[in-house]
């Protein structure tokens, strides 16, 4: 047994917090996360410190937020020479490796590099050893990786872009409704997501080195599009999902909310046709937890599920068709919950904890499993104490006063009562909910005079402090 524990990251990539059994959803199939959940514990609220995946994914690496790091959209590439995580526990004793989809940089076109292969550079400056990398579904429509050489030497590459191309160009047209997407052509085991779980499970199985290591599995599901198989849509019943919170927001709005509800193209949708919708997404949450089932299996074939520890989380929710919005970059629950279930060497007696945490906390905690150097200035609290102290310690629901999320020019503050929107340049409050009265977050009050106070407190005790802005007599 190895004198450090290994460290098994499992980040699927817009895995909506609330979309897991062990979370109360009682229609979604995920037996495997549901038993590493009774392994260990669920932090029932988490958030996301972005909204969107490369500012998100920079603020998981680096411990920093996005007003420090100044990543604020998918346009920009996080800095490979920043501080790391990755490279603080590499240097710290441990072999370090990497497969599915890291989105770090810009998955574009014309950008001088055709091949994930061709950045393997730059996951080496963060810190990887070990590099499998890929891209989304959208991004493999026109960037090689792996995946792609994989599925054009089976034959399937030809259908599989065709697929995606022709999905993107009814979106570019204003004209594609997500219930209206037809199933994958792909064979389900040779979806994205099968193939990461694949090349993980092999990786596990392969592993003989002395270090202890430390693998993140980065599912590339459930982001959209949901090209689900047939096989797995099959798994549900449209008529038995969840209705989503259908109510259109009501103005004024900030430009955020404004800009995903032109994206998302869902005005008119039914009820039915969100829960069809639903049925698509929830087959790709299915898919993934089968591999995680597998990649477990593995970890105790190889004789490893008590000297590892293994966290599921993800980068950020997914509207699903909640305030008639799909995708993120909006501060509502459904994009900003998080699913975070922390299992320890050997297991424990599963158990949740209530208190507010985020990904800076999740980086953290990554540290100390690992017994590595801090990260400058992150004020990340590691959750590794509360988990091993157990349910019944004195600070097994505590968590922090606040969480912030940002994404393009706008900051959040939430606490367990309050949520306050503000224009990160000027502190210009956009939007307030109050999510005790208001759980499903319908009525904006940020003009509501007899919040004022709460409103002026959130800015004067959090985000000022955030933003590094000075209060002005």
């Amino acid at each position: 047994m190895n004198k450090k524990p290994n460290i098994v990251l499992i980040f699927p990539d817009q895995h909506r917090g609330d979309i897991l059994g062990c979370m109360g959803d009682s229609v979604v199939i995920t037996p495997n996360l549901d038993k590493l959940a009774s392994e260990g514990v669920v932090f029932t609220e988490c958030f996301t410190n972005s909204p969107l995946c490369i500012p998100a994914r920079a603020t998981l690496m680096t411990g920093k937020y996005v007003s420090d790091h100044g990543i604020i959209n998918n346009n920009m590439e996080a800095s490979s020479s920043s501080q790391s995580h990755v490279r603080n526990i590499r240097d710290a004793g441990y072999h370090t490796a990497v497969i599915g989809k890291t989105h770090l940089y810009v998955h574009g076109a014309n950008l001088g590099w055709s091949h994930t292969n061709d950045k393997i550079d730059v996951l080496k400056e963060w810190g990887f050893e070990d590099i499998h990398e890929i891209t989304g579904p959208i991004a493999s429509a026109r960037i090689n990786s792996p995946y792609t050489d994989y599925l054009e030497e089976k034959g399937l590459l030809k259908a599989h872009r065709k697929y995606l191309i022709d999905y993107w160009s009814e979106w570019s047209r204003g004209e594609a409704k997500p219930w209206e997407l037809p199933p994958s052509p792909l064979p389900s085991e040779d979806q994205l997501d099968s193939y990461t779980g694949k090349k993980a499970v092999e990786w596990i199985h392969s592993y003989n080195g002395e270090k202890p290591f430390y693998l993140q599995i980065c599912f590339p599901g459930p982001h959209d599009p949901f090209d689900s198989t047939q096989e797995y849509r099959d798994k549900y019943k449209a008529q038995e999902m969840p209705v989503g919170i259908l109510e259109h927001p009501k103005q004024p709005y900030p430009g955020n909310v404004q800009f995903v509800l032109n994206w998302s193209g869902l005005d008119g949708m039914t009820q039915a046709q969100n829960q069809l919708m639903k049925t698509f997404y929830y087959g790709k949450i299915t898919l993934i937890d089968e591999w995680v089932g597998k990649i477990m299996k593995a970890l105790e074939e190889k004789g490893l599920m008590d000297n590892t520890w293994i966290i599921y989380t993800s980068d950020h929710g997914e509207m699903l068709g909640d305030h008639m919005m799909s995708h993120k970059i909006v501060f509502y629950e459904g994009a900003l919950r998080i699913p975070l279930i922390i299992r320890p060497p050997g297991g424990m007696s599963g158990w949740q904890s209530k208190g507010l945490t985020d990904q800076i906390d999740i980086a953290t905690s990554l540290m100390d499993i690992a017994n590595a150097r801090p990260l400058e200035n992150c004020e990340g609290r590691s959750l590794i104490p509360q988990v091993l102290a157990g349910s019944e310690s004195e600070d097994a629901q505590e968590g922090k006063d606040v969480v912030f999320s940002q994404v393009l020019s706008y900051t959040m503050v939430r606490n367990e009562h309050y949520k306050l929107v503000v224009r990160s340049r000027n502190l210009e409050p956009v939007e307030f909910y109050d999510l005790k009265k208001d759980p499903k977050e319908s009525e904006n009050k940020f003009k509501d005079p007899s919040i004022q106070v709460i409103r002026e407190q959130l800015i004067d005790n959090h985000i000022r402090k955030v933003l590094n802005h000075t209060k002005k007599d």
